[in-house]
């Protein structure tokens, strides 16, 4: 069975992309690597923090498991986040921690989205455009390069929150095609339709053809 290690401790985040990945690979996260070290996402693209995480932690691992039990097949990483056409891009990179100014820690999902809301107060809805952007770096533990698989969901930001599933600015969110939020779609929609459904849907291709390579 290949094992990935999913580097993130964001509980919604792993479920989607077990939904996504499912059966036959085994998951693993940075919960079950407490002594992991914290890497910072400095980059200023998606493609770069997603990279840099992967790597730093593919590197610790093979240096913590020389000798001993087999590490993980694979890190995967991913950075993802809200890009509005109206803000020139933002909040992009800087999704997590859109409400926090200059402090490097992430802010409340809340405090983001009424940022968020402030900012657009004025913008009329046909310049409401966004869309939602992933990028996935997936790192062999051994020594090989990464490789890199992106997704983006397209949509319009709405005037208030609704619903209340989902994450982040699912509840301001609503995707092409639909008039309902991400947050109130439901899971079963949203993992079809999500940038970060559509950035898995490309890796799991590759990996099932790795495994289906003599």
């Amino acid at each position: 069975m290949t094992t990935l290690l999913i580097a993130t401790r964001n509980a919604h985040k792993v479920g989607e992309i077990q939904a996504i990945l499912g059966a036959p690979f085994g998951f693993l996260t940075l919960n079950d690597f407490p002594a992991a070290p914290k890497v910072v996402e400095d980059a200023n693209t998606f493609a770069g923090n997603a990279t840099k995480k992967a790597g730093e932690l593919a590197r610790w691992l093979r240096n913590r498991n020389a000798g001993r039990a087999p590490a993980p097949d694979y890190v995967l990483a991913d950075d993802s986040g809200l890009e509005v056409d109206a803000l020139n891009g933002a909040p992009g990179v800087y999704s997590a921690r859109f409400a926090g100014g200059e402090r490097d820690e992430n802010s409340p999902d809340a405090e983001n989205n009424a940022k968020l809301l402030r900012l657009l107060q004025d913008v009329p809805p046909e310049r409401r455009t966004a869309r939602f952007r992933c990028v996935i770096a997936l790192v062999p533990v051994g020594e090989h390069p990464a490789r890199i698989f992106d997704g983006a969901c397209e949509g319009r930001i709405q005037w208030a929150a609704s619903g209340h599933g989902g994450f982040g600015y699912d509840p301001l969110f609503v995707p092409e095609g639909f008039v309902q939020s991400f947050a109130e779609l439901g899971e079963e929609v949203k993992n079809r339709l999500s940038h970060r459904a559509r950035a898995l849907a490309k890796l799991k291709a590759f990996l099932d053809g790795t495994r289906s390579e003599p």
